[in-house]
This record gives C-alpha cells, sequence and structure tokens, in this order.
C-alpha cells in the first residue's frame, strides 16, 4: 500500500562523489551518516519559457537544473566539514582554509510516512561554508541549529545515457529499499518501466 502522507527527516547521509572529468560520470564512496538532522528544505531549479505560435503558447520547455535548498542540522560533523567543505586537521583543530573547494556529493535521506520511510537520493550536490553564531543562554537553553547550504544538480549515467538529479523509491520498491544507504543507488539499465 502507498503512503498517504509524509513527515519528519531522517537517516540523513553523504557520499563523497569521485567525477571523471573528461566522461562527468560520478562514483560514490560509501555514505557516512549527518545525525541530528531538523529539517530539509529543498526549491526546484530552472526556467519555463513558452514558445509562442499561430497566437497561442504552441510549446513550454521547462528546464530541470536540480534543486537549491538547505539541510538543518544539530551540528555539522567534523567528517563533513573535511570531506565536503575540505577543512583540514593540524594538531587536531579543523582549519579552515581560504581557497578550498568543495566536493562534490550525493545525499540520501529519507521521510516517514503512514506505511513506510521514502528514501531519496540526491546525485550531485555541493555545500556552501555555513554560517557562525550563537547566543548567550538566558533563563532556559535554545539549542542553536546550524544550517547547510545546498546546491544540488544533474550528473551524468551512463546506462540511461542521460543526466540525473534525484532518485527515490517507489511504491514497488523492495530490492534496494533495505540496502538503501549502504551505497549509492545508480539506475541499473536504460530501459523505462512503469
Amino acid at each position: 500500500m502507498a503512503n498517504k502522507i509524509k513527515y519528519g527527516l531522517s537517516r540523513v547521509y553523504y557520499a563523497v562523489a569521485s567525477i571523471d572529468v573528461s566522461t562527468g560520470v560520478a562514483t560514490y564512496a560509501t555514505p557516512v551518516p549527518i545525525p541530528g538532522a531538523v529539517s530539509l528544505s529543498m526549491d526546484p531549479s530552472g526556467e519555463s519559457n513558452k514558445f509562442y505560435a499561430d497566437n497561442v503558447a504552441y510549446a513550454t520547455f521547462a528546464a530541470n537544473a536540480g534543486y537549491e535548498g538547505e539541510l538543518e542540522v544539530a551540528l555539522i560533523p567534523d567528517s563533513f566539514r573535511k570531506d565536503i567543505l575540505g577543512e583540514v586537521v593540524d594538531s587536531d583543530i579543523l582549519i579552515e582554509k581560504s581557497g578550498a573547494t568543495a566536493t562534490p556529493f550525493a545525499l540520501l535521506f529519507q521521510f516517514e510516512g503512514d506505511e513506510d520511510a521514502t528514501r531519496h537520493v540526491l546525485y550531485n550536490c555541493t555545500a556552501a561554508r555555513p554560517n557562525i553564531g550563537s547566543q548567550t543562554t538566558e533563563e532556559s537553553v535554545e539549542v542553536q541549529t546550524e544550517k547547510i547550504e545546498l546546491t544540488c544538480g544533474a550528473i551524468f549515467n551512463t546506462k540511461l545515457d542521460s543526466s540525473i538529479v534525484k532518485g527515490k523509491i517507489s511504491d514497488k520498491t523492495k530490492q534496494t529499499y533495505t540496502d538503501w544507504f549502504n551505497s549509492v543507488h545508480q539506475p541499473s539499465n536504460g530501459g523505462a518501466t512503469t
């Protein structure tokens, strides 16, 4: 049976992507957990254009340029800071270098549902440096979360001979569901099924 509703965010992981410069194809490291996920908000990116002919909107073209948004977590793990943001360790101190470049990664996560959790993967993400801030404790303690600004675009997949942006389990997914967070799911064939 299919979910009727979704709620909650859990099991957020990142997997470092190694992208072959000549082909644009990615291979992924083993996913690493990002504990303390609070919220994920991703907006579609891309423009919609219309072509007018015969005095009407004859055709409409929508570009899928991926997603942009933010992931809010309790604290950004040191592993993410090193693997993705390019921070380095010096005598057990994390150092942010001015010329560091962010490493691309896949983002895996799930939303809870009334029947089953729905699992997703965004294949080609980059993260911007997070803001720094907190505030003094007053009569009650308010937890200060950290936010990661994300841009998730397309990446080429040889099996589909096309660029891909996101994957999501369907109502019929059973085989890869249990090991979804063990590796980044890659499309396995070029045939489209419904």
